[in-house]
């Protein structure tokens, strides 16, 4: 067996990466999303362990919306490259070229094994630029038939090598050759058909068995004229041994899945849900359609579901002709192989064997999968091809006056595929360009026109996002998902009524409930989202509660295990009418079905916040970041929580948590506001006014930030610091009453501007004439102003409002008593400038910043919920200010089920 040089894994490597290396530029798209970004089996925190409990997408194989595809050993490489490059695409996409490589110097090594070295060499070129591969090698998710193929390839050469030099049975690399197996089914479930190739190698190969010699064995043996030969007892045991590893192998599997297929829809595979006959001629015409794009890979598709390729529904269909020609050929190559021993036909028949068998669980033919014609499954598949095409190369150019044309073809038709995978490879770069460059293969899928429409939404281009989905309700009209895209698109164009009517289309297309057929199995189970989706719309009236309601629990009652509804329904929805003990007790159920769940631990933790226990929301919020400890709506309000708890001990992991917090949502300016919060309240000055300066830079005119770095000025004795921010503040907020009033005090006690302080107050006094605060520092300013008359009435006024405040009567009794003597020394009541002062020292008592201000000043909605200056115990403000916060509640709630529901 002829081994490969340097030389030619040096060329096929430098041929992979010319046709490859624009791949590295591409980001994660189509399956990637799920595969990758949405998979938490990647990140560090999840336990090594569920990437042997969950499916390819990170769905445990338990649950019925599970894919029940188990690919660990892939998976295991997608986390290794998370742990060296978090979700940096290239890294991704980079070791799929390596890989890629690796398969295509292993493949020439098997092709030693038939061919000579030169077609053998012409047969690995062909393989390694084929556009074909395009999905498997630039699609990361295409990783899965690298990985399997490697192992795949690696368990048959090792078998290759069982037979001894006197043909006795060599066990080692059959052992080998098992764990080989193994590994190639633990990153894609076609690595187990190596068994069977393995076989067809040991029988037609190995042995040089063919077709007729085995019958005639055979009915020899029935008619009792001789027994087995010893070299077919040797080959019976070696493939015992094989078939009883593939069956443990496949009792595995089942067991894995426990025993139930994956639910596909019509709109995955329609033919799969056709009556006969049109299912069987519809599933064996897919077969001359795969191999037209081994033939001819000129226009390749991302995605063949749905109305891609029309159903054949008559033996009239004229594409029923490509299936006899297909089956002809087919026919005529395995009658060649199985019939002769010469090199030709051992070829050929591994050729099939390579073709055929990994082709067979994504035929089709035996059980249904979740698509019609996928490029990827093709990846080990067209070895097979290739292997065909280099023998009939090596034919051809053994006749001497077809030479020159045959290395001329081959020259064309490896120079042409590398162009054309180079080109592809381009489509891939972003979801538009995927998608856009599908439409232009096929229009007439429904799905391509959603995901166009995905992309542009993505890119906050709604209104043309809105025309891809319309065209996809008119391409395929029976389309759930297309029209619940529409409705989305709708809401988010603020069209309530046209989304409420595309919501209604889409739950009418919802399957009716047949009476002892579980429904479950008969749905997509994203499509109950429609209930969602809808409640979640028609809840923000607030005389459609109950509505709302309904279309939860109709859900919940088709799925009693739908998450998804629990979630929505415990949302903004349950905290509106009040129910806080049921959307608790929901939760609960909810919780009980998936204890792994961080959303739902922190939706437990908002409901306790509600029913006015901190204690348990906190636990709840740790158990959230226990399963995700970037959570970023838990860690941001488990430390509001301990932030506003006013105890000491907490701060310091609650200033770790919104550190987290700004590392996740840079951009978010609510999260170093309460980092200058902490550092208040800790009296890190310094550190306090760094934040709040960081987070006005990212929201102009961020209220309680502005305010308070302004307020932390002046108690910091810096008060010509603070009026720019007070004047940035009051140019946003220009009632802000509070930084009214701060600025008012700086302007009388230390810049002795009376009239700008005068300002301040009558412009409160203005807004709000029941504003005691702002009607008596009204009131020191008029005395400032030494007209006496003026004050005492304005004190009056104050003391009437607040009957019970004893300063201000004090104050009245001053400014009475200052009256009664100037009339008694005959002193006008009334002077022009000047300044007085309190009697006892007591100028200005109640314009003091950090008197004048207590209580807490509610934020403006995004500006997280905080008062502008905290205070401990129970304020009069504070009470009034539960609706406030249970507003803010709200709003994190509807943003954490925005999220969820993909709506």
């Amino acid at each position: 067996m002829a081994v490969v040089s340097w030389k030619e894994i040096l060329l096929l490597t430098g041929l992979v990466v010319g046709c490859y290396w624009n791949s590295v530029s591409c980001g994660f798209v189509f399956d990637d999303v799920s595969a990758i970004l949405d998979n938490k089996d990647l990140r560090p925190a999840t336990p090594l362990r569920n990437l042997f409990l969950n499916d390819f997408w990170g769905t445990p194989m338990a649950e019925e919306r599970s894919h029940k595809s188990y690919r660990p050993l892939t998976v295991l490489t997608f986390r290794l490259n998370y742990l060296f490059s978090e979700l940096t695409a290239a890294s991704y996409h980079l070791l799929n070229v390596v890989l890629h490589a690796v398969v295509c110097v292993l493949f020439l090594r098997v092709c030693r094994l038939f061919l000579d070295k030169t077609s053998g060499l012409v047969a690995a070129l062909l393989f390694a630029v084929h556009p074909i591969h395009t999905e498997a090698v630039t699609g990361v998710v295409g990783r899965a038939e690298l990985l399997s193929s490697i192992f795949l390839l690696a368990a048959f050469l090792s078998y290759t090598k069982s037979t001894g030099a006197d043909r006795s049975i060599v066990w080692s690399p059959i052992a080998l050759t098992v764990v080989l197996v193994a590994a190639a089914t633990l990153c894609k479930e076609q690595g187990i058909t190596v068994i069977g190739i393995c076989c067809v190698h040991e029988v037609f190969v190995a042995q040089g068995f063919t077709l007729p010699m085995l019958l005639d064995t055979l009915r020899r043996f029935l008619q009792g004229k001789g027994g087995f030969p010893y070299a077919v007892l040797q080959t019976l045991l070696k493939l015992i041994v094989l078939v009883i590893s593939t069956l443990l192998l496949v009792i595995v599997r089942v067991q894995v899945i426990q025993s139930q297929l994956p639910v596909f829809t019509r709109f995955d595979n329609p033919a799969a849900v056709s009556h006969t006959p049109t299912r069987q001629l519809t599933f064996n015409y897919l077969l001359p359609v795969n191999a037209w794009l081994l033939l001819n890979p000129s226009e390749l598709c991302c995605d063949w579901t749905m109305g891609t390729i029309p159903l054949v529904e008559s033996l009239l269909d004229l594409r029923n002709l490509a299936t006899l020609v297909f089956y002809a050929s087919l026919g005529l190559l395995a009658y060649h192989s199985l019939r002769y021993r010469h090199s030709s036909a051992r070829t050929v028949i591994m050729a099939l064997s390579l073709m055929v068998l990994p082709f067979i669980p994504a035929s089709n033919l035996f059980f249904p999968v979740g698509f019609v014609v996928a490029e990827r499954v093709l990846y080990v598949p067209s070895m097979g091809f290739c292997v065909l095409v280099a023998h009939g190369f090596r034919i051809v150019s053994h006749k001497g006056h077809l030479k020159k044309i045959s290395w001329l073809v081959i020259g064309v038709l490896l120079t042409t595929h590398a162009v054309k995978t180079f080109q592809r490879n381009w489509d891939w770069e972003s979801e538009y360009t995927l998608f856009t460059s599908a439409l232009k293969v096929n229009k007439n899928n429904a799905k391509l026109w959603n995901n166009v429409g995905h992309a542009l939404e993505n890119q906050n281009n709604y209104a043309k996002a809105l025309q891809y989905f319309l065209q996809a309700t008119r391409v395929q009209p029976d389309d759930i998902g297309a029209h619940m895209n529409v409705g989305r698109t709708y809401k988010n164009l603020n069209r309530s009524k046209e989304a409420e009517d595309a919501y209604l289309v889409a739950k009418s297309l919802m399957p009716q409930v047949i009476p002892g057929k579980k429904y479950a199995t008969r749905v997509a189970p994203n499509h109950l989202n429609v209930y969602i989706n809808l409640a979640n719309l028609i809840r923000a009236n607030e005389s459609r509660l109950e509505e709302a309601d309904q279309l939860y629990r109709q859900a919940i009652s088709m799925r009693p295990d739908f998450k998804q509804a629990y979630i929505s329904r415990q949302g903004e929805l349950l905290l509106k009418m009040n129910k806080l003990t049921e959307a608790r007790d929901a939760y609960l159920r909810a919780l009980e079905l998936d204890r792994t769940n961080a959303d739902l631990w922190y939706n437990l933790a908002i409901v306790n916040i509600e029913m006015k226990d901190p204690p348990e929301a906190l636990r709840n919020f740790n158990r959230a970041l226990e399963l995700n400890p970037r959570h970023k709506l838990a860690l941001f309000n488990s430390a509001l929580l301990m932030q506003e708890s006013g105890d000491p001990k907490f701060w310091p992991e609650a200033n770790r948590r919104f550190l987290i917090y700004v590392e996740e949502q840079p951009d978010d300016a609510n999260g170093y506001f309460n980092l200058g919060m902490l550092a208040m309240d800790a009296s890190e000055n310094a550190a306090a006014e760094r934040w709040m300066r960081r987070a006005i830079a990212l929201q102009a005119g961020f209220r309680s930030a502005l305010f308070n770095l302004a307020l932390l000025y002046s108690q910091s004795k810096r008060e010509t610091d603070a009026l720019p921010a007070l004047d940035e503040l009051l140019r946003h907020h220009p009632e802000h009453v509070k930084g009214l009033i701060l600025k008012g005090d700086i302007l009388m006690n230390h810049k002795k501007d009376t009239g700008g302080a005068k300002a301040c107050f009558e412009r409160i006094v203005r807004m709000d004439p029941t504003n005691v605060q702002g009607k008596h520092n009204l009131c020191v300013v008029y005395f400032e102003e030494r007209d006496l008359p003026r004050a005492a009435t304005c004190l009056e006024e104050t003391l009437a409002m607040a009957p019970n405040e004893e300063y201000v009567r004090r104050h009245l009794s001053i400014v009475r008593s200052k009256m009664a003597a100037m009339s008694a020394a005959g002193e006008p009541l009334t002077a022009a400038g000047g300044g007085g002062a309190w009697p006892g020292g007591e100028k200005n008592v109640r314009t003091s910043s950090a008197e004048s201000l207590g209580g807490a000043d509610q934020s403006q909605p995004g500006d997280s919920g905080r008062s502008d200056q905290q205070t401990r115990g129970k304020t009069t403000e504070e009470v009034n200010g539960i609706e406030e916060k249970r507003a803010a509640a709200l709003r994190r709630l509807e943003e954490i089920e925005r999220i969820l529901s993909g709506d």
